[in-house]
């Protein structure tokens, strides 16, 4: 993730931990706009990335600048700075509108409450925003969090697992949201442990486990560093066996499974065996219906990734 002088946000060898324990482990990372996804079980090490980005922590070693600057010295930097935090802390008897609008002021917006209720309505709060927060769901008292973000105009949005509580045609606003954000130019890190979640709102990916970073990049370009591990590939045709005959002994193909009307290829080398396929597609005694690969989507890279 590279390219100008001052990235929205930057790790640099950075390192936190809470008394003896390690919070997170030596995290470089740039990010520029866009939308990037933090990906980690629960305890990754998540939140804690999140708190360093916002200025919240500072780092026992390294250092955490946001738009070239650290955000603990810099009143300008931390305005533009919007947290979306995964823990509630609200005023339970004030309404949505009263503590977006009581934050905004705090946070120097001009015309607060104005700012505030256009903000909730684009979250589709507009029917709800003037009841009390202490009778909201889950998910409004998300959308009511992720408000207070948005309402001071930020340029680097840190959302830390804004999906939870949603329901899925919440869930499905959310990830549109999202994606409309890094769309309009916006640096925007959002973190799940939930993988198709991540996958849906960004292909541009941090996969974080025991607070160290394992990889980042696009799904796929993590996958093809994964040189280790053949990749699977599902080839469904109706002559599976005279296809097997043609791979086997190939320096590219690990191994092969047959099935009645599929065949199963472990590849070393992805590139050559879908040139060979490709090929061999328009042999129509092998009547090749269709190729899958079958490890590598975001979960498998994952999985790997974890057990190495």
């Amino acid at each position: 993730m590279t390219g100008s002088a001052r990235a929205a946000l930057s790790f640099s060898r950075v390192s936190l931990w809470y008394g003896n324990v390690l919070g997170v482990s030596d995290i470089s990372l740039r990010i520029e706009r866009g939308v990037v996804g933090l990906l980690g079980m629960n305890g990754a090490g998540k939140s804690t990335m999140m708190k360093l980005a916002s200025g919240m922590l500072r780092p026992s070693i390294g250092r955490v600048e946001v738009f070239g600057e650290m955000p603990q010295q810099s009143l300008e930097i931390r305005r533009r700075i919007g947290l979306c935090p995964d823990m509630d802390r609200f005023y339970e008897r004030m309404s949505g509108l009263a503590w977006v609008t009581f934050m905004a002021k705090l946070a120097g917006v001009p015309a607060a409450k104005q700012r505030s209720a256009e903000v909730l309505e684009r979250l589709n709060m507009k029917d709800r925003m003037h009841k009390k927060i202490g009778g909201y769901s889950k998910g409004m008292r998300q959308r009511t969090k992720l408000a207070r973000a948005l309402v001071v105009g930020a340029d680097l949005l840190l959302l830390d697992e804004p999906l939870n509580g949603l329901d899925p045609l919440g869930r499905h606003e959310m990830i549109r949201l999202v994606q409309e954000l890094g769309n309009e130019g916006k640096a925007v890190l959002v973190s799940s442990h939930v993988l198709h979640e991540v996958e849906a709102m960004t292909d541009r990916l941090l996969l974080l486990h025991q607070g160290r970073v394992l990889a980042e990049g696009k799904v796929h370009e993590i996958r093809d560093q994964l040189s280790e591990r053949a990749l699977q590939v599902e080839v469904r045709l109706k002559e599976p066996r005279a296809l097997a005959s043609q791979l086997i002994g190939a320096d590219f193909v690990v191994g092969v499974d047959v099935a009645e009307d599929r065949l199963v290829a472990r590849v070393a080398d992805a590139g050559r065996f879908f040139r060979e396929i490709t090929e061999r597609g328009c042999d129509p005694g092998l009547a090749i219906e269709a190729i899958v690969p079958l490890d590598a989507d975001l979960e498998s890279v994952f999985g790997y990734l974890v057990r190495k």
